[in-house]
């Protein structure tokens, strides 16, 4: 097979398949919607996770380098768009203070990974399809 050369003559893709030469994958982005303006994606997931995981907003900022103030603002919002607590919040500075996941949180964040995963899974597949058939 003959590989075409670009203007700068580099080899870019096989004459007759159409498939690129050097490595590529697939990246896939997933948004979960509300009331069709409040996005919720990767990244807010790890967010709620990592404040889970560290009790409190503040500390899952400091790790993040994220504003506290956005943090706050999205999470008001994303409850406000989604119809029911996120975190369970205990003011002070005690040792039962900071936040909580809600076990609604817990479940729509399970729901999520498990709809997220599926996707990433049927992506590989029609991707491998597409680009490597048998």
């Amino acid at each position: 097979m003959k590989a075409q050369r670009t203007s700068r003559g580099n080899k870019s893709r096989s004459k007759n398949t159409g498939v690129p030469k050097k490595r590529i994958a697939p990246k896939l982005r997933i948004w979960v919607v509300f009331d069709e303006r409040v996005k919720f994606g990767d990244g807010r997931a790890q967010l709620l996770e990592l404040i889970g995981q560290l009790g409190s907003i503040k500390n899952a900022v400091e790790h993040n380098g994220m504003s506290y103030r956005a943090v706050w603002g999205y999470l008001k919002e994303l409850e406000s768009a989604a119809g029911f607590k996120f975190l369970e919040r205990t003011p002070g500075s005690g040792p039962h203070s900071g936040a909580r996941l809600t076990e609604e949180a817990k479940a729509f964040l399970r729901s999520y990974r498990r709809f997220r995963d599926r996707m990433e899974r049927t992506m590989e597949s029609a991707f491998r399809r597409s680009f490597h058939p048998a």
